[in-house]
């Protein structure tokens, strides 16, 4: 388990106003083109954002309890993934964003979602309430996933305990000064997986991506750069 701790200084911008992200001094970078997605289980359906090339390594962005997909394309997280040529899919999760409300079975919903979406082994990154359906994928399905980033997810104490060892390539997220999850959460989640890296983001609360979008985004993109398959 490697551990790194972000102690540069930085402003945190509103999410709001976080639409362009820069790769380089001075060098904005254009937004990507987003497009609505929907897929249907068992009669329901659920509303994604989606941006990248298709034949990008698929990376699955779940949300929060207070946020949903188009926080991601606000964050500019859609943009840097896309730029970087990968194929970003945001998830409205039911009862959230544009899909509308319907019981779901935790333990199965992501699983279905990736055979409904038919994209192949994605990157899920997972913030807070997710954890209840990312959680669930990764113990029983690690298979199905080439790399998993949670953030502060709810069921730490539930599920580590059980990953332990799992063999899906892992950057754990966190916020120093979340007082939902205290940061040493982070490391007890971190080594329940064979091979993680653990990033406490500094003046940043339980959404810590929202505090430290450029932080976040340069960790995320660093994590996928360096997965292989």
């Amino acid at each position: 388990m490697k551990i790194s701790r972000w102690i540069q200084a930085s402003i945190a911008l509103p999410a709001a106003l976080f639409a362009v992200v820069f790769f380089s001094p001075g060098v904005p970078m254009a937004a990507a083109e987003v497009s609505d997605a929907w897929v249907e289980l068992q009669g329901n359906k659920v509303h994604l954002l989606v941006a990248g090339p298709k034949k990008g390594r698929a990376v699955l962005l779940l949300h929060g309890g207070k946020f949903k997909a188009s926080t991601w394309q606000k964050l500019g997280t859609l943009d840097a993934l896309a730029e970087a040529g990968y194929r970003a899919l945001a998830l409205d999760l039911p009862g959230s964003g544009q899909s509308p409300g319907w019981k779901i079975d935790s333990k199965v919903f992501l699983a279905e979602v990736i055979g409904a979406l038919g994209i192949n082994r994605p990157v899920v990154v997972s913030p807070s309430r997710s954890g209840n359906v990312s959680f669930p994928l990764i113990l029983d399905h690690p298979e199905m996933v080439s790399g998993y980033v949670p953030i502060a997810p709810v069921g730490v104490k539930e599920y580590a305990p059980k990953l332990k060892p799992s063999p899906v390539p892992a950057l754990v997220i966190w916020g120093d000064s979340d007082r939902l999850f205290k940061p040493a959460m982070a490391k007890t989640l971190a080594a329940s997986f064979k091979k993680s890296e653990v990033v406490i983001l500094p003046n940043a609360k339980h959404p810590a991506y929202l505090d430290q979008p450029k932080m976040f985004h340069e960790a995320l993109l660093k994590f996928l750069a360096g997965l292989s398959g």
